[in-house]
């Protein structure tokens, strides 16, 4: 699978649906709970669970990233597994801070 931006995935385990925002230089895989993403348009393989080590959940309209800022996806339903890159987890990426209005 290609992570370019703008391609829309789903987790096979949860209700997790996301859209890259920025990709990776280098080729990686998207995880979802444990097990990798499949286009918005696939039908998940019965009998998948999501794997209890990434059950973090995904929260609706939030931002995640790695930690060296390779990707960016921004989750659009929410779900019960958690993302990671390549085996790496995905954080939530924090709001940028205001400039002060003094």
């Amino acid at each position: 699978m290609e992570l370019k931006a703008g391609s829309r995935f789903r987790s096979t385990v949860c209700g997790t649906q996301m859209v890259v925002v920025r990709a990776p230089t280098e080729p990686g895989e998207l995880f979802c709970g444990g097990h990798p993403v499949i286009a918005i348009d696939e039908e998940p393989a019965p009998g998948l669970t999501v794997d209890p080590d990434h059950a973090g959940g995904t929260a609706m309209g939030k931002r995640y990233v790695d930690g060296d800022g390779r990707i960016e996806v921004l989750v659009t339903r929410p779900g019960v597994g958690s993302l990671a890159l390549d085996g790496v987890a995905l954080a939530v990426k924090d709001a940028k801070p205001l400039p002060a209005s003094d």
